[in-house]
C-alpha cells in the first residue's frame, strides 16, 4: 500500500504526464510552490498543490487484515489488522507562464485536453516508490474555484492574479502504520444461576 511518499508521488505522476504532453507545444511542466520568480523561458505550466484534505467519499471503510509483523513471534492464531488507508483528496492549481497571453491559452488548452482524455491514471502511468507497481488508480477532475476563491489563493501567495485552472485528484490512499493484534477466543463457558439469583 502507498506509504508517506504518496503525496509527492502523485505530484510526480502528474508532472510526468503533463510534461510529456506539453513538449508538443514547446513547453514543460514544473512542480512549484509559486514562490520567487517563475521563469518563462522555456514556457512552463506550474503544478501548485494548494490543499490536501481527507476525502469524505471514502470514509467508514473496514479495517485491513495484514500479515504478522516480525519480530517477535506472534501469539498462536493471532489476527493482525490496521486502520484502513487514510483517503486523501489533493487540489492542484495549474498555471501557464510564457510571457505571451496567446501561448498561455494554448498551453492551458493542452493541459485540459490531456487531463480530460487521461482522467484516470493507473498502471505504468503511476510514478514513485509508493505507487509504481500497485493497483492504485487516480481520478482527476476539473474542479473550478469561484473567482473570489481563486483571488484568495493568489492573495495568500502574494502574487498578482493569473489565469489558471484547478483540479482534484482522488482517491489518494495513505497507508496506516500501527498494527493491532487480536487473539481469537478459544474457549467459552456459560453458567445458569437460576431465578433466585435475580433477587
Amino acid at each position: 500500500m502507498p506509504d508517506f511518499n504518496v503525496v509527492a508521488d502523485v505530484s510526480t505522476t502528474l508532472f510526468t504526464v503533463l510534461n510529456s504532453a506539453l513538449t508538443t507545444v514547446g513547453a514543460q511542466a514544473q512542480i512549484s510552490d509559486l514562490q520567487g520568480q517563475i521563469q518563462t523561458n522555456p514556457a512552463r505550466v506550474t503544478l501548485f498543490l494548494f490543499e490536501v484534505v481527507e476525502d469524505p467519499s471514502a470514509k467508514n471503510r473496514n479495517k485491513v487484515r495484514v500479515a504478522a509483523p516480525l519480530p517477535p513471534p506472534p501469539p498462536p492464531k493471532a489476527i493482525f489488522r490496521k486502520k484502513p488507508p487514510m483517503a486523501l483528496l489533493l487540489r492542484y492549481m495549474l498555471t501557464p507562464w510564457s510571457g505571451d497571453p496567446a501561448t498561455d491559452h494554448k498551453m492551458l488548452g493542452k493541459v485540459m485536453q490531456t487531463l480530460y482524455d487521461g482522467a484516470m491514471l493507473s498502471g505504468t502511468q503511476l510514478q514513485g516508490n509508493s505507487l509504481t507497481g500497485t493497483d492504485q488508480a487516480l481520478k482527476i477532475t476539473l474542479s473550478p474555484l469561484t473567482l473570489e476563491e481563486r483571488a484568495q489563493v493568489w492573495y495568500a501567495i502574494e502574487k498578482p492574479y493569473r489565469l489558471s485552472v484547478t483540479y482534484e485528484v482522488r482517491v489518494v490512499n495513505l497507508d496506516a502504520v500501527t498494527v493491532e493484534t487480536i487473539v481469537p477466543v478459544r474457549q467459552r463457558s456459560t453458567r445458569y444461576l437460576g431465578p433466585e439469583a435475580a433477587q
